[in-house]
């Protein structure tokens, strides 16, 4: 995953994403939802962008879990009130349930298989309170999914800049993403290489795996970035 260069995230995705606008359709969806909510659990946080507007700016306890040690290092930088946790969105077990647990930016991807999705979706619904709601923003689907394309991205501050290609290739139902880094700074140009796996899950085993998690749930097509948004409470 972001293993290689956990510290060139928010450098490159802070020159075209829109943290502010996508934090505020969650904390809209989450009262909307449950307008008494105040504690929030945002699973693959990433580098906590997400978390620190919906704790600045709209005033949620927010905790954080990540898989990435490098991510959850510069969350608990952003957030030092939080808890941080490493761990496996398909394997953890706070011992705590919140008003709203999300999983934004398509991380959910990253599980691959039906089997692993299903056991995220359980994880979630585990640190649910009765009350809560879910917001699960996908990756593509299969339909929506192209191979060889090609992309590029490009960042700076201060005295480095970072250019990032990826190229994408499927394999059955995952998406494979390499991606290339230059990182240039005043004593060298290094390079570094990732690969990223994403599986690419229909609506319908999307939607079936929040009911076998015991939620009831409904599929926004659009969601905060166009890839849709499942918005999910505890099935009554």
């Amino acid at each position: 995953m972001f293993s290689q260069a956990p510290e060139l995230y928010d450098l490159i995705y802070s020159c075209y994403k829109d943290y502010a606008a996508e934090s505020a359709a969650v904390a809209a969806s989450v009262r909307q939802a449950n307008p008494a909510a105040r504690t929030v659990l945002d699973v693959a946080c990433g580098t906590g962008e997400h978390a620190r507007h919906l704790t600045q700016t709209h005033g949620f306890a927010v905790d954080g879990l990540d898989i990435e040690p490098g991510f959850a290092r510069i969350a608990r930088g952003k957030l030092p009130q939080a808890t941080i946790t490493e761990a496996d969105m398909c394997d953890f077990h706070l011992g705590r349930r919140y008003d709203a647990v999300v999983c934004l930016f398509s991380a959910i991807g990253y599980v691959r298989t039906v089997e692993h999705l299903r056991r995220a979706i359980r994880c979630l619904r585990e640190h649910l309170r009765e009350d809560g709601v879910a917001l699960v923003e996908p990756w593509l689907t299969p339909d929506r999914m192209q191979s060889g394309l090609v992309f590029l991205k490009t960042g700076e501050k201060d005295e480095t800049k970072v250019c990032r290609m990826g190229r994408t290739t499927v394999e059955g139902r995952v998406s494979r993403i390499d991606f290339e880094y230059l990182i240039g700074q005043p004593h060298s140009i290094r390079r570094v290489s990732e690969v990223h796996e994403l599986g690419l899950f229909t609506v319908d085993e999307m939607t079936d795996a929040f009911t076998a998690g015991g939620l009831e749930v409904k599929h926004d097509p659009e969601g905060p970035t166009g890839r849709g948004l499942y918005i999910a409470r505890v099935a009554k």
